[in-house]
């Protein structure tokens, strides 16, 4: 399993000492009650700090913090492209009484940085939400990342994919309550998955992963690639699946007609409700080969 900072872009292995906490819990029942040691998600306050600035503040699962704070800077265009990104360091700070709370830091070019204080953007991020914290409507409602070419995904890859993706959900296995997302070749093959157990946390990760990947190996992400969810498909999902180049999202839940729309204009294929033997086409349904 990867450490806090992401340094791995593989399969994980099992166990639960990334991710979860043990915790005793007290189980009451009809023919009386007991103690249990219980292994539940690790959630934390992580802050962005960019050149010195605090930026924003989610909650996440800590692990694979370089990764996260890497995706989130792309997908949420505060730099154009990963060499913007000079350098992350993830670091334990006393951000709240008790001592609790990470500080992840990142120097980015003067032009970006100079670009982000000038959008006055503060995020105060709770788990699964996306947009906290965005000050207006034009700043929530900005323009989508246009589909270089619009590819065509075959069905039997998005089934290949999605039938996969329990087998990387190690922190998932152990508690029960993370999401994943997963990126997969043309032929439906997963080459990196995060968790988090926040949805847009969990697709972050997975974004950074990517980009360490193609920095490391030009051409180990090749195009035609598409995300998979554990999650409902909200429209801030499939504005980071389109801004990592995915040509498709694929969900195991319900899309909201904002993402539904967003997929639209983005020219990528949005699916949903994929089960063994089928899935539903919500947007670009002519970019699903069936």
């Amino acid at each position: 399993m990867s450490d806090r900072n992401g340094a791995t872009t593989g399969q994980p292995s099992a166990g639960t000492d990334v991710g979860s906490i043990h915790r005793t819990a007290r189980r009451l029942t009809a023919s009386g009650e007991e103690l249990l040691d219980e292994v539940v998600a690790e959630e934390e306050a992580v802050a962005l700090v960019y050149n010195g600035v605090s930026h924003a503040v989610m909650m996440a699962t800590p692990c694979d913090l370089g990764d996260f704070a890497r995706g989130f800077t792309l997908t949420e265009r505060i730099v154009e492209k990963p060499s913007e990104i000079y350098d992350i360091e993830v670091a334990d700070e006393d951000l709240r009484p008790g001592g609790r709370g990470i500080e992840v830091h990142l120097r980015i070019a003067n032009q970006r940085m100079a670009a982000l204080q000038e959008r006055r953007r503060t995020l105060a991020g709770r788990t699964g939400c996306g947009l906290c914290g965005v000050d207006s409507i034009a700043e929530a409602l900005r323009p989508v990342t246009q589909a270089a070419t619009k590819a065509i995904v075959q069905r039997s890859a998005i089934e290949r994919a999605m039938a996969a993706l329990p087998g990387w959900q190690h922190i998932n296995r152990s508690n029960g309550a993370t999401h994943a997302a997963g990126w997969a070749t043309v032929d439906g093959i997963l080459i990196a998955v995060r968790e988090d157990v926040g949805r847009h946390n969990a697709l972050d990760k997975l974004a950074g992963a990517l980009a360490r990947l193609q920095s490391a190996a030009p051409g180990a992400v090749a195009p035609g690639g598409f995300v998979v969810v554990t999650s409902r498909c909200s429209y801030e999902m499939v504005h980071k699946a389109a801004a990592i180049g995915a040509a498709a999202i694929a969900a195991v839940s319900a899309p909201t007609s904002l993402a539904i729309e967003t997929a639209e204009e983005a020219g990528i294929a949005l699916v949903a409700f994929v089960r063994s033997g089928r899935l539903t086409a919500y947007a670009n349904a002519d970019l699903i080969a069936a």
